[in-house]
């Protein structure tokens, strides 16, 4: 046997120091276990030769059924509760708003369909608090960017507007450089 050094942690390993502690009343593989209910072993092990089935008491325990009384309640269940159902509308209602968003590289114009994403979202935020359901955020997220889109495609509207309306009342004779 080799002597390693004891372990950290405070305890001690009998099986390294030598000792041994035996317990009577425990099975190990040299003492049988006997087939009948003995002061060591009150309950006999379930062998299908020894002649039956063991003899077990049925005790009711502190928990058990009482007659006119309801069970008792179970602990809850682990983990998180489920998430609410998520509305629909207020998805699309993001959607369309970033779609609107990204219109605004055509000109401005397509900005527009940002007022539809924001429309569908405030509809969405009151179907959320009648039925309860998530996607508060999303719906959120719709109103704001679409709105916004909204906004920045109607002053690209008066840009271009104004534009063409300076081009318009420019002298045309200032673009002739020479005769044809």
């Amino acid at each position: 046997m080799t002597n390693n050094p004891p372990p950290s942690g405070g305890w001690h390993d009998p099986a390294s120091s030598g000792q041994q502690f035996d317990d009577p009343t425990l099975p190990v593989s040299s003492q049988p276990v006997p087939a009948q209910p003995t002061a060591a072993y009150p309950y006999a092990p379930n062998d299908p030769y020894a002649g039956g089935a063991p003899q077990i008491p049925v005790q009711p325990g502190p928990y058990a059924a009482t007659p006119g009384y309801p069970p008792p309640a179970g602990y809850p269940g682990y983990g998180y509760p489920p998430a609410p159902k998520q509305n629909g509308l207020a998805i699309a209602a993001m959607v369309v708003s970033i779609i609107g968003a990204l219109g605004l590289c055509g000109y401005g114009l397509g900005g527009y369909i940002g007022a539809i994403g924001a429309i569908l979202g405030h509809v969405s935020r009151k179907q959320i608090r009648e039925r309860g359901e998530g996607g508060e955020g999303f719906a959120t997220a719709g109103i704001i960017v679409g709105w916004v889109a909204t906004a920045l495609a109607v002053l690209a509207t008066i840009a271009i507007v104004i534009f063409i309306v300076w081009v318009a009342n420019q002298d045309s004779s200032s673009y002739e450089t020479g005769t044809y």
